[in-house]
């Protein structure tokens, strides 16, 4: 039986998302990335790895990426929470999806993207609604960035409103 199965996502209105099949325990492997693996220079010069559009690679290290942009990628219907369930997981070119936490039938699988911080941060706004969201989908170690910024903002808009 697979542990997992498609369906509306809640937390992408407009697309899909792979929900738990069955109750998962924490460890367990849910489902393999796969894809096309590519040289990051490929990555780097082709216009398919174009911002504007969703993408689904994965480094692997500093010579290769795995391409899942693919209609059997499976996994890649996994969508981002700032407060996952489950993590991508791997050595060598092979990459799992592996539960983080114990998943109760029903419950949407979520992975921290792990995007960095950069200049490009405001074009990927975050859905998922979690207690500790910050807005974009920035990898957990740099969100703090992001918070610092708004408690900024916040301070800046009540000393001028006085």
């Amino acid at each position: 039986m697979k542990l997992y199965k498609i369906k509306k996502s809640k937390i992408d209105n407009k697309g899909r998302g792979l929900y738990a099949a069955k109750d998962i325990k924490k460890g367990t492997k849910i489902i393999n990335y796969s894809g096309k693996i590519v040289t990051n220079k490929q990555v780097d010069e082709s216009n398919k790895y174009d911002n504007n559009k969703p993408i689904y690679l994965f480094t692997l290290n500093k010579r290769y990426t795995l391409d899942g942009d693919f209609s059997w990628n499976t996994a890649g219907l996994i969508n981002h929470s700032c407060d996952p369930n489950s993590q991508y997981d791997g050595k060598g070119l092979k990459i799992w999806i592996t539960a983080i936490k114990d998943i109760k039938k029903g419950e949407e699988f979520t992975c921290d993207y792990g995007f960095g911080f950069d200049k490009d941060y405001k074009q990927f706004p975050c859905k998922c609604r979690a207690k500790n969201c910050c807005g974009y989908i920035v990898r957990e170690e740099s969100r703090w960035r992001i918070n610092k910024k708004f408690a900024m903002s916040k301070k800046k808009l009540v000393n001028n409103s006085r």
